[in-house]
């Protein structure tokens, strides 16, 4: 698929390869786990006036590859289809307020980030 979540210790990464890389024209996105606010599986609907800065996106397809902005907030979104994906919304970031991934099980992606940031807060 040309995406690969890596599990830290104190953070999570979204590594794109490939022709992914190419299009979002970036090839990862860190998360440290303090920053993730919440985390949910669903069906993205990219807004419709998002401006891409930069990345790749062909609305019709529904493919989104990149950084885009939206009502003053950054997301970085990287999916093909309408599928569920992972979102995740962050607090704090750098640069992004969401990411939103697709990728081979989201359920079971966003319940390992769930247990993650259950642990760091036991």
């Amino acid at each position: 698929m040309g995406r690969e979540i890596k599990f830290n210790e104190l953070d999570v990464t979204l590594r794109l390869s490939g022709f992914l890389s190419f299009c979002a024209l970036k090839s990862k996105v860190i998360m440290p786990y303090q920053m993730i606010k919440d985390v949910y599986v669903d069906v993205f609907e990219a807004p419709m006036w998002m401006i891409r800065m930069p990345g790749t996106s062909i609305a019709p397809l529904n493919i989104y590859e990149g950084s885009f902005l939206y009502k003053g907030e950054w997301y970085f979104l990287s999916y093909e289809r309408k599928e569920p994906v992972v979102i995740l919304e962050l607090e704090g970031h750098q640069k992004y307020r969401y990411v939103v991934f697709a990728i081979d099980d989201p359920t079971q992606t966003a319940a390992e980030i769930r247990r993650r940031l259950v642990s760091l807060e036991a």
